[in-house]
């Protein structure tokens, strides 16, 4: 019974989580091109430079972005804490309790 109503709120609970990761990435991309060391001028899309927004390497210093730069991360903390709200959930269904 328990793994019966487990299963489908995870998949739900998993597309949740996939929507706030997606909303970190684009915060990234907008905090990317408002730095000045980090603006992609090669003309090629690359991947986010989340590490780089993450830790505040060569982020723009302006109060606007630091704001995005710390939504960011708290966006990136609920997805974090999502996986361990999941994981403990596998081990209730798991366990039988």
């Amino acid at each position: 019974m328990t793994g019966e109503v487990f299963y489908p709120l995870a998949g739900v609970w998993a597309l949740a989580i996939l929507a706030v990761f997606i909303l970190a990435v684009r915060l990234s991309y907008r905090i990317e091109a408002r730095s000045p060391n980090l603006t992609n001028r090669s003309g090629f899309p690359r991947k986010a430079m989340m590490f780089h927004t993450i830790t505040n390497m060569n982020v723009a210093r302006d109060e606007e972005t630091q704001a995005m730069r710390r939504h960011m991360n708290g966006l990136l903390l609920i997805v974090l804490a999502g996986f361990a709200i999941t994981a403990a959930g596998l081990h209730l269904v798991r366990s039988g309790g």
